[in-house]
C-alpha cells in the first residue's frame, strides 16, 4: 500500500513548521509508516484516511485478527508521547482507545474509567495505534444545537484529575508561549493592536485567578469528535495540557465561526453560546468569555502568520463581537 499524505496535510505541516521542515519528515513518512506498521501485532494496512487532520498521517489497518484499527503517525513537534499518555490516562472515557498498551483490546473490555490501564511503551516509529472510529462522521455532521449538546456531554467526560507525575504543561505556561506571537502581529499589524491588547489583559487576569488544575483535551472542538462503536461519540486529537475546564470549552464556543459570520444574527448568537455553555457546564461565564476572546485572537493572529487570511480574519471578526 502506498501511503501518499493527503494534500491537506502537506499544506499544513508546511504552514505550521515551515516548508524545508514539513518536507524533510514528509520525506521520511513512508519508512516511518513502515516500521510502525510492522512493529504492530501483524497489522495489515488498507488506506489512508483522506482528507486526513492537519497534523497527522492516519492510516486505517486490521489486526492480526482481523480488527479494524487507526494508525496515527504525526512530527515529533506534535508531542505523540502526549497525547498517547492523556489518551491512556483517559483509557476509552469519552476519547478514543488506544490498542497497544498492556492489556487494551479492540472491543475496549475491561475500561471502567479514566486511568483503568497502565500506560504503554512509544513503538519504535512513534505511531499511534487506535480503535477506528467512523472517521467521515463528526458532530459538524449534526444540526447546530444538537451537536453542542453532545460536545458538551463528551468534554465533560475528559475533565479529570491528571495522572501523577506528568508531563502536561499548563494553560499559564501554553499561554505564555503563546503571547510572543501574539505581539509580534500586533507589531506587524498596529490594526490588530486593539484586540490583541484586550487578549492579553484577559489572560493575565484568568491567570492570576485560576484555581482549577485538570487534565483539559488543548483542541476541544466538534470535528474532534467521532462516531465510534464503542460509544456514540468518542473525541480524537488532544493536545493535552492542565488547567481550568473553561480554557477547554472556549474552543467550542467559536465551532462553525464561518457560518456565524455569515449570519446576520452573528454577534448576538456567539454570545448567547457563552451564557449557555457556561451554564450547561456549571463554567464560570466570565471567565469562559475572557478565554474565549484569548483563544480567538491567538488562532486568528497564527493563521495569518501562516498564510491563512480568511480563517484569520474569521477569527479575529468573531473576536470583535466578544
Amino acid at each position: 500500500m502506498g501511503c501518499e499524505p493527503p494534500r491537506r496535510l502537506e499544506r499544513a505541516l508546511g504552514e505550521m513548521y515551515g516548508d524545508a521542515a514539513a518536507a524533510d519528515w514528509l520525506a521520511g513518512l513512508p519508512g516511518l509508516t513502515e516500521r510502525a506498521l510492522t512493529a504492530g501485532d501483524g497489522l495489515t494496512a488498507e488506506r489512508v484516511a483522506a482528507p486526513g487532520g492537519r497534523s497527522s498521517l492516519v492510516v486505517l489497518v486490521r489486526r492480526a485478527d482481523g480488527t479494524p484499527a487507526a494508525l496515527k503517525i504525526a512530527p515529533p513537534a506534535a508531542r505523540p508521547d502526549l497525547e498517547r499518555a492523556a489518551l491512556e490516562h483517559w483509557n476509552g472515557w469519552g476519547a478514543v482507545r488506544t490498542l497497544d498498551a498492556p492489556g487494551a483490546d479492540a472491543s475496549g473490555a475491561g475500561a471502567s474509567g479514566p486511568g483503568a490501564s497502565e500506560p504503554g511503551a512509544e513503538d519504535a516509529a512513534g505511531g499511534l495505534l487506535l480503535e477506528r472510529l467512523h472517521h467521515e462522521v463528526s458532530l459538524r455532521s449534526l444540526p447546530e444545537a444538537k451537536a453542542l449538546l453532545e460536545a458538551a456531554g463528551t468534554v465533560r467526560r475528559l475533565w479529570v484529575e491528571p495522572p501523577a507525575g506528568h508531563g502536561f504543561e499548563t494553560v499559564a505556561e501554553r499561554t505564555a508561549r503563546q503571547s510572543a506571537g501574539m505581539r509580534a502581529a500586533a507589531e506587524a499589524d498596529p490594526e490588530l493592536a486593539p484586540l490583541v491588547e484586550a487578549a492579553l489583559a484577559a489572560r493575565a487576569e484568568l491567570v492570576e485567578g485560576a484555581s482549577e488544575l485538570l487534565l483539559l483535551h488543548g483542541n476541544f472542538r466538534q470535528s474532534k469528535v467521532l462516531s465510534g462503536e464503542r460509544a456514540p461519540w468518542l473525541t480524537v486529537g488532544p493536545e493535552p495540557l492542565v488547567g481550568e475546564r473553561a480554557y477547554d470549552l472556549a474552543r467550542l464556543v467559536r465551532d462553525r465561526a464561518e457560518d456565524l459570520i455569515a449570519a446576520s444574527g452573528g454577534p448576538v448568537t456567539a454570545r448567547r453560546r457563552v451564557k449557555k455553555l457556561a451554564e450547561s457546564l456549571e463554567v464560570d461565564q466570565a471567565r469562559l468569555h475572557g478565554w474565549t476572546l484569548f483563544r480567538a485572537v491567538e488562532s486568528g493572529t497564527r493563521a495569518l502568520a501562516e498564510g491563512r487570511r480568511q480563517m484569520g480574519e474569521v477569527n479575529l471578526e468573531f473576536a470583535g463581537w466578544l
